[in-house]
C-alpha cells in the first residue's frame, strides 16, 4: 500500500492513497489549524470501524440476513500525554432489520474481529477492545 499527504499551508495537508480518494486533513484553531480537516487519529478511529463495518455487514448479507440499517460507532479514550495514544476502545453495533439472528451477529462479530479486520487486530494486543451489538427489529 502506498499513501502521501502532502502540505497546503499551516496545518492544512491532503491525504491520497492508491485508490486516488482525496481526504482533507488540518487541525484544530487551539493548535494554529483552521479547523478545516479531518484530524489523523480521528481517520484511525474511522479506519478501525469501516474495516469491521465492512466484514460483519458482508458476513450477514452472505448469511441472508435481513439488514434494513447497520452503523457502527466508536468511543474512544485517548491519553492525557503526548503522544496521546488510544487507550481503549468500545465499538457497538447498530442494527435494524427483519428477524435479525442475534447469533449469526455473534459470529460476523466474531470473525471480524478475530480473523478478518487487520485494523482491529493491530490494535487487539495494544489496549482493550469492547464489543457490543444492538439488534432493533422493523415491524
Amino acid at each position: 500500500m502506498q499513501a502521501k499527504v502532502t502540505w497546503s499551508e499551516g496545518l492544512t495537508f491532503e491525504g491520497q492513497a492508491e485508490t486516488g480518494f482525496k481526504v482533507p486533513l488540518g487541525a484544530s484553531l487551539s493548535v494554529g489549524g483552521k479547523d478545516d480537516g479531518f484530524r489523523p487519529m480521528e481517520l484511525i478511529a474511522i479506519g478501525v470501524i469501516g474495516c469491521t463495518a465492512m466484514d460483519v455487514i458482508s458476513i450477514l448479507q452472505k448469511k441472508r440476513q435481513d439488514i434494513t440499517s447497520f452503523t457502527v460507532d466508536l468511543e474512544a479514550s485517548r491519553a492525557e500525554e503526548h503522544p496521546k495514544v488510544f487507550t481503549d476502545m468500545k465499538i457497538t453495533y447498530q442494527i435494524k432489520g427483519n428477524n435479525v439472528d442475534p447469533k449469526a451477529v455473534e459470529r460476523a462479530i466474531e470473525l471480524s474481529e478475530t480473523k478478518y479486520c487487520p485494523a482491529q487486530a493491530m490494535f487487539a494486543d495494544v489496549f482493550p477492545i469492547e464489543l457490543e451489538y444492538e439488534i432493533e427489529e422493523i415491524e
